[in-house]
């Protein structure tokens, strides 16, 4: 990984769309944003020569590879060659996919593990250590989007195979980290709910509510204030879609019990933060 901050940045956009054209002035505005020097065709082949440098090194003798193989020109721009399973992001959307496969095929085993393999890829927000211009900047987004959607998606597989208990505290910092996401909050309320933990599932409605209400003047959806509603009456929930709560089955239920101290966070569990997908 270069040094200087502009050829880590074009090393960065070239990875997150690796085994595609980038265009030059993608690149170009990518580096300088709107001001553009006269100098930009030729400062960028410095750095794309740079990287060319670094990659060598990286290749060795023995490879049978050239840097340009790798990094290669293209029309109109560049693109970098990569094999599956090198770069993080990559492989996270792999197995993000083939987690969300798994749950449309019912198999929430297998869900559950894909979506952990995922998330154990991150290590701390992305591209921590990256200058990020505009397509960068996109890029970052898109990913935090997709880690956000895997995890919703790694809780509901773990709600559907009822570990509801290892989940509540993993839930109750994604709910205290994202006090405004509806998603968090529901699922914390049904772990706490199956676990026979009721009034502590009103506790974290109430304080959904109050955040929704303070910085945005909103209610909860109907779908949180129908959740609410269950857990008042002691409905059942529907065991298969914890997330949608649009109609409730006929299981049983622990019985609702007093407010309990949730257990210690479990090994293997997922925390917050995870790898830089640079």
């Amino acid at each position: 990984m270069p040094s200087a901050a502009k050829p880590r940045q074009l090393l960065a956009l070239l990875a997150l769309r690796a085994d595609r054209v980038v265009t030059v002035s993608t690149l170009m505005e990518e580096i300088w944003g709107e001001s553009i020097p006269r100098s930009a065709s030729t400062t960028l082949q410095t750095y794309i020569l740079q990287l060319r440098r670094k990659i060598s090194t990286a290749l060795g003798a023995q490879s049978g590879l050239q840097a340009k193989d790798v990094l290669a020109t293209q029309h109109g721009g560049y693109l970098l060659h990569t094999q599956q399973g090198l770069i993080d992001c990559q492989e996270f959307d792999r197995l993000a996919e083939a987690g969300r496969r798994a749950m449309e095929a019912d198999d929430a085993h297998r869900a559950c593990d894909l979506f952990q393999q995922a998330l154990a890829l991150w290590q701390g927000p992305a591209l921590v250590d990256v200058r990020v211009g505009r397509s960068l900047e996109l890029e970052v987004l898109r990913i935090e989007e997709t880690r956000m959607a895997t995890l919703e998606r790694w809780v509901e597989s773990g709600l559907r195979l009822g570990r509801h208990g290892e989940l509540i505290p993993e839930l109750q910092v994604l709910a205290a980290e994202h006090p405004l996401h509806e998603n968090f909050s529901a699922q914390l309320m049904v772990a706490l709910y199956r676990s026979g933990n009721r009034c502590r599932a009103l506790e974290a409605y109430q304080r959904l509510r109050g955040s929704l209400t303070e910085e945005l003047g909103l209610e909860p959806s109907l779908k949180l204030q129908r959740l609410q509603q269950a857990i008042l009456t002691g409905a059942p929930l529907e065991e298969q879609s914890p997330l949608l709560l649009e109609a409730y089955d006929a299981g049983t239920l622990p019985a609702p019990g007093p407010c309990a101290v949730a257990p210690a966070r479990p090994t293997g569990v997922p925390a917050g933060g995870r790898r830089s997908h640079a």
